[in-house]
């Protein structure tokens, strides 16, 4: 099935039982958002929106929702996609099984992007107040785009194979933004969009920005699709649609002649205003920053329009499947490029920078007797180093040898086969004052932080604790345990608070005890590995946050002989948490008993 538009998606799922209609009334203030984070928690189907308050267009949320239904909406093209990702991977495939691999040399002519001659008939003229205005969070600073793809062009080197297609949110009201007039645009440090705004500020004139929502879906997974620099979004977005990406130009601006809605503008140097807050996908609001402001030049639509859109919260969400996604389109890209890689995650129920987990190969020097991480430090600062892998604050790597099932998709299996052969005097290895994700507060300061990796190799060297033996604890897993502490002031009052708690602490038989989270409410941590994934690394920072029992330095290298400490209280500078309005939900039971 080649989608062409939104609708056309949407008659599809509905052909086949994959999407329910909303006829009643709904308000795109909260009302919206709270059905789709209900429904997504049930593991239900795709919702279209016929009625929306204020608003003349119809929105669809939860497209992707589960893995099998966006499995489905890609089902001709799904298996073809990975056999050319996999070609690149091992271009000598194509020579060994030519026959099977011609029907992709046919499947590339769909990459090549199409520039048609005009703006088609079907495509109107609006305003951003006409727009499904959707608020998602009570705090939120507006309404947002969740689901658009934002494109530019590299200014000095101008045309659609030189392009960037991203996802970055959109506010659309709010703040100080004129309506209609101005929107803002948040995107992180490494972008590719903040290339080609650089490159605009050092020649003096304003980037001009497209911003397409809606469209084939493949359109919306390119936006999000890690892809090697070089590669284009738009041919990915052609090939995994059957469909080539078709554009036009009017006033400069690229137009993708298929999406459902197009908004046209300019960022000029240093124009910037408020942004935020956002409820996000670590599960807390990201705050008001300075972003860059997009002054809006014209908003498009097609006939029968339908406005895409998702809802960021803490995890698992929407985006979750788009991960999910990615990961079975991907195969094992990441490791091509990484020699010794043979597995990795990042864990999306910890907010998915914050935390990785990988599996390598530790094969220097087979002839020592003690084994210690070398090759896995490598491989490790490769991993650190490779696109938004860069933006993770805790890194943990295992041996594939010791183990040889070890996966770290079995996340309390994986923390076990670790905890169990870690040596705290040596496998810790900070690198500290780095950039995290804009997103995380866990930091003092906007994208500042630091890093640790933990590397452990070798036999299994100890057997783990997995029944409390102090009514001070919780068990969380095996080695593992949650502690009430003290109400978090300053990081002042914390270290003489955490060599108060050591003195106490080396005194106790902590045997098999390996990690210690310190927290407001050991109780919830201790409830769910998901529970403790994210507090535990939500809300520390390595370098200012992790402690230990018997703690050391000696020639710069930090350790501890006793269990390591993590201090994941809340601080006074992180976000707040996300919490559903109550009058809304009561809404929510009202609407989806009529369904």
């Amino acid at each position: 099935m080649i989608y062409k538009s939104t609708i056309d998606c949407v008659n599809d799922l509905e052909k086949h039982g994959h999407l329910i209609r909303i006829k009643e009334e709904v308000d795109p203030n909260l009302e919206m958002a709270a059905i789709q984070l209900r429904v997504f928690e049930q593991g239900g189907k795709a919702v279209l929106f016929e009625n929306i308050k204020g608003c003349g267009f119809m929105a669809v949320s939860n497209l992707f929702g589960t893995l099998e239904r966006s499995e489905f909406i890609f089902r001709n093209t799904f298996k073809k996609v990975q056999q050319l990702i996999e070609l690149k991977n091992d271009p000598l495939k194509a020579i060994k099984s030519p026959i099977k691999n011609f029907s992709l040399g046919l499947m590339a002519k769909n990459a090549l992007p199409k520039k048609v001659s005009s703006l088609p008939s079907y495509m109107k003229e609006t305003t951003i107040d006409k727009l499904p205005l959707i608020k998602c969070w009570p705090d939120d600073g507006g309404a947002f785009i969740t689901l658009p793809q934002v494109y530019s062009e590299d200014p000095t080197k101008e045309g659609v194979m030189n392009s960037n297609l991203g996802m970055y949110r959109i506010q659309l009201n709010g703040n100080d933004y004129k309506l209609n007039e101005e929107i803002g645009l948040h995107y992180q440090i490494h972008r590719g969009i903040g290339v080609h705004q650089t490159k605009a500020n050092k020649l003096g004139k304003p980037l001009k920005v497209s911003i397409f929502v809606g469209g084939p879906p493949a359109h919306t997974l390119a936006a999000v699709m890690p892809l090697p620099e070089g590669l284009s979004e738009l041919t990915f977005a052609g090939s995994l649609g059957a469909n080539r990406f078709k554009h036009t130009y009017v006033d400069g601006y690229c137009i993708a002649t298929e999406a459902d809605f197009v908004i046209t503008g300019e960022i000029h140097p240093n124009d910037t205003k408020p942004e935020g807050p956002f409820g996000d996908h670590l599960g807390y609001y990201s705050l008001t920053h300075e972003f860059p402001v997009m002054k809006v030049h014209k908003v498009y639509h097609r006939e029968n329009a339908i406005w895409p859109f998702t809802v960021v919260g803490r995890p698992p969400q929407e985006d979750t499947q788009f991960g999910a996604l990615i990961h079975k389109l991907a195969g094992s890209a990441i490791q091509a490029e990484i020699p010794g890689l043979h597995e990795i995650n990042a864990v999306d129920a910890a907010g998915v920078h914050p935390l990785l987990l990988a599996v390598g190969s530790e094969r220097y020097t087979p002839y020592q007797k003690t084994k210690q991480p070398q090759e896995l430090l490598t491989i490790a600062n490769h991993i650190l180093g490779k696109g938004q892998l860069s933006l993770a604050k805790y890194l943990f790597i295992s041996n594939k040898e010791d183990n040889s099932s070890i996966s770290c998709d079995n996340i309390e299996e994986y923390f076990t086969h670790i905890l169990e052969r870690v040596d705290w005097t040596r496998d810790i290895h900070f690198q500290t004052k780095t950039t995290i994700d804009t997103l995380d507060y866990s930091g003092t300061d906007i994208n500042q932080g630091s890093k640790v990796v933990i590397a452990a190799v070798g036999e299994k060297k100890r057997s783990l604790e997995s029944e409390v033996r102090s009514e001070k604890f919780k068990m969380v897993m095996p080695g593992v345990v949650a502690m009430n502490f003290s109400e978090f002031t300053s990081y002042e009052n914390a270290e003489q608070e955490l060599k108060s708690l050591n003195s106490s602490l080396i005194t106790e038989d902590l045997n098999g005890i390996m990690l210690i989270v310190l927290t407001d409410n050991a109780p919830f941590v201790s409830e769910t590995l998901n529970n403790f994934l994210w507090t535990t690394f939500t809300r520390s920072n390595p370098a200012n946050d992790i402690y230990g029992v018997d703690s050391f330095i000696k020639h710069k290298h930090w350790g501890c002989n006793g269990p390591l400490i993590i201090d994941a209280r809340k601080k006074p500078h992180h976000a707040p948490d996300l919490i559903k309005d109550e009058n809304i939900e009561k809404r929510v039971d009202e609407i989806l008993k009529k369904i």
